[in-house]
Formats: structure tokens, sequence, C-alpha cells
């Protein structure tokens, strides 16, 4: 973290001190109107990330999220995982719990501040790295970054380098193609003014929307929390950053070979069996599901012990397939505690 010098000028110190009181006073808002956390809360620097540990034993197992997802989406796969091994979930910054934390929201932000919370947290690695959907190429980042601290992976219908996904009015565009290679600022902690969200909580939100019938397979508080939490205006400030920044991860995946750049560590690549395209696009849905199948496959290839796994779901397969994650995340536990070969 950096260290503010002490030859700010008075203007300079006043202006920190009056940052520091409204992000202090954002976080007694969030507070007041949160329901009771059901992890821990753990301070990076004036923005706390909020993370839920279960059961016990090793490699502890680490859950990245996808897009709109938070920590209780997975409590189906968790309560499997946490009788055979310690899994952590948690909620990325400006999710759920978590306070909106420094921008950019780049991959390199988002690993560091996973890592400094578990080190905080006392938590030990190597850990397993689970990547749900953009969660995917944010577990690949932190491998490459920290591979000391990765002892093997599962990607669960992971977004990669290259995937077309539709961006409104039948139109279609490749991960990565948007990047405009400038160099990813440096990941840092502390908080500034201009890292506040530019929406707030008091701006009107749109009438709630009934809870999408896959969440339904949770428990009813679980159920609660997702509508709570999507209500939340801080998430579309992050998801906005994450969106600009991962495409020039994206962009550089493409611009080079990938295939081992995991080493071997046992890595599944859970892919559902069907993509769901339809031919409202302006790419042919045969050509959407050939480029997914090919995609996936690749993914398989990043580490030397890796495979993959057809599954029978949808995207969302914490919800739909619990089992079959479950069955993933407990098979490279194996193969991590066997240092054996899937």
């Amino acid at each position: 973290m950096q260290r503010i010098s002490s030859q700010f000028n008075t203007t300079a110190i006043q202006c920190f001190y009056a940052a520091t009181l409204a992000l202090g006073l954002a976080h007694s808002d969030r507070a007041a109107s949160a329901p009771p956390a059901q992890g821990t809360f753990v301070d990076l620097g004036g923005h706390r990330l909020h993370v839920n540990c279960t059961g016990k034993g090793s490699p502890t197992v680490l859950v990245e999220n996808g897009f709109g997802d938070f920590s209780f989406d997975w409590i189906l796969v968790q309560t499997r995982v946490s009788q055979f091994t310690r899994i952590c979930t948690y909620d990325r910054a400006g999710y759920a719990w978590s306070d909106p934390g420094p921008k950019p929201r780049t991959l390199a932000q988002i690993n560091l501040e996973l890592r400094d919370a578990l080190n905080k947290l006392g938590e030990r690695g190597p850990f397993v790295l689970v990547g749900h959907s953009f969660g995917g190429p944010v577990v690949r980042n932190f491998a490459m970054t920290y591979p000391q601290d990765v002892a093997g992976m599962v990607l669960v219908d992971a977004s990669f380098e290259g995937q077309r996904v539709g961006i409104g009015g039948g139109k279609t565009m490749r991960l990565g193609d948007g990047a405009k290679g400038g160099s990813i600022p440096l990941a840092r902690e502390e908080m500034r003014q201009s890292d506040k969200p530019t929406t707030h909580g008091d701006v009107a939100r749109e009438a709630a929307q009934p809870l999408d019938p896959m969440y339904k397979v949770l428990p009813p508080d679980a159920q609660r929390l997702q509508l709570w939490a999507q209500a939340l205006p801080e998430m579309e400030d992050a998801e906005t950053s994450q969106r600009q920044w991962s495409g020039e991860y994206f962009a550089k995946w493409l611009s080079a070979p990938q295939a081992g750049s995991l080493g071997a560590i046992p890595l599944i690549v859970l892919t559902r069996v069907e993509g769901g395209y339809d031919n409202n696009q302006d790419t042919p849905a045969p050509q959407l599901e050939k480029e997914r199948k090919q995609g996936q496959a690749k993914l398989a290839l990043l580490s030397t012990n890796g495979k993959q796994v057809m599954v029978h779901s949808g995207h969302n397969m914490e919800l739909e397939a619990p089992n079959d994650v479950g069955a993933a995340i407990r098979s490279v536990v194996e193969a991590v505690r066997l240092r054996s070969k899937l």
C-alpha cells in the first residue's frame, strides 16, 4: 500500500480526510441497510471484503463468481465441498456485503484484493481455484500472477478469449476485440476519492424484478439475499469497469498461444453440453456453437494435467448441477492431495 507523503499541503490533507470520512459514511449506510453477513469482513485499507469460509482440510478451495453473482449463490456447492475440505466463497468489491473497491477493476486488482484478504484471515495456500463464467479469466490471471499460491483449478463454463457474446440488438462481439492496448495500471489497496461509485445508494432504483426461477433451488433466506444484492447500485459501477479492463487480458491471451500457461496443475473444465443459441444474432447459431466448443476445449489445454467434462446443465452450474461441480472439485482436491494425474 502506498504511503501518504508528509509533504502534502493543507488542501491535500483536507481532501484526504474528507474522502476518508465519505468512505466511512458509505460503510455505515451499507451496514445499516444490509442483512446480516454470512461470513467475515476483512479491511483492506478503507474498503472491506466479505469472505465466507467453511469446512476443514487442505487444500482450501476458493470460488470466484461470475458477473452478477454472489457468495451465497454457491451454498449448494459449498455445503457439499465443506464435507471433505475447506472452501471459501466471497463477494468481489461492490457486490453484496463487500464495499466498493479501488478502480479500475482490473483482473490484477481483483486478484490482489482476494490474496490480501486471505492472508489477513490466515487462510493458507496453495489453493484450488474455482472460476465460474467471468470468474474463469479472473482465476487464470491469479494463477499466472501467483503460481506458488495455486495447486489446482476448476473452470465452470468459464469465459474465454475470442468468445462471441451478445451485446444487444442481435449483435455480437468477441471478447478481446474491443481492447485498446493500453498498459494495465498497478493494483493497489488504498481507496481514493475517484474510486467512489458513480452511482449512489440514494438513487431511485427501478421497480424490483421478480426472482429468476433458477434461484428457486436456493434456500428461502438465500433467495431473499439474491433480491437484496441485485438491487445494490454499486455492483453496476464495478461491472462496468470489469468489462472494460477484462478485454485487455483477453486480447493479450489471443495474441499468443496459451496452451500450458498454467503448468501441470490439475485442471478440470466443466462445459455445458448445449450452448442454447438461437438464430437471432448476427452470427449463425451453428457457428456460435462451434466456436464455443472449440474455446472450451482449448481451456483444458491450459495445463498439461487438464481435462474437459461435459455437463447436462445450463450456464449456472452451481445452481443447476451442484453435484457435478462438487464432484469436479473433489477430483482436483484428491489429485492435489495424492500429487497424481487426473
